[in-house]
């Protein structure tokens, strides 16, 4: 696990450029839609949202966007994790946090997500932290698709194929009796 200490704090306007520039990295932009920065100063200004800036040591190191921390049905989103480090836990432990406020902080009955269908790396994380894949909305969000060899998509017997432009959406969740249980067991050291 990782040597270097996590933190989650409140996005300032002021972070907004790095926001925005670590979501269009190369390494993120194919497994999020990535926003305007209008869209995350509505985020970070709205009260039903919770946007954080995550700190690996001190330094920027990612963000995070939390919706409906008012939701009547106590049903809070993790709606997007994007970060910069790669394969050094630092996902694990934001996820472990964000699990940590969902339910004692904001009192979450459910805490789900979604995660396109291509994001294997970021699907294995999840099962692994306790979320159950609950439904998949099929080619439902526009993908960006690498180009072949020579520079068209192409599918079987190389023909063009439409649904490389497409990937599905698999909703998860975790409820508040299985990250209960999961405490019990000292499954959620962070």
């Amino acid at each position: 696990m990782l040597e270097h200490r996590v933190t989650l704090r409140p996005t300032m306007l002021s972070d907004l450029d790095f926001v925005v520039g670590v979501e269009q990295d190369a390494g993120n932009r194919p497994f999020i839609t990535p926003w305007e920065r209008t869209q995350h100063e509505g985020a970070v200004r709205f009260p039903d949202a919770r946007h954080f800036i995550v700190e690996l040591d001190a330094g920027r190191a990612g963000f995070v966007i939390l919706q409906g921390c008012r939701n009547p049905n106590r049903s809070v989103e993790l709606k997007r994790i994007v970060l910069g480090p790669k394969g050094q836990g630092v996902g694990r432990l934001c996820v472990r946090l964000l699990k940590k406020m969902a339910f004692t902080q904001l009192g979450a009955h459910r805490f789900w997500l979604d995660v396109k269908g291509r994001n294997t790396r970021a699907q294995s994380l999840y099962r692994s932290e306790g979320f159950v894949e609950e439904g998949r909305l099929r080619e439902c969000v526009r993908a960006e698709v690498l180009p072949g060899a020579d520079g068209a998509q192409s599918g079987k017997d190389g023909d063009r194929d439409e649904s490389a432009g497409f990937d599905d959406l698999i909703v998860m969740s975790l409820l508040k009796r299985e990250y209960e249980a999961r405490v019990a067991q000292g499954l959620e050291a962070a």
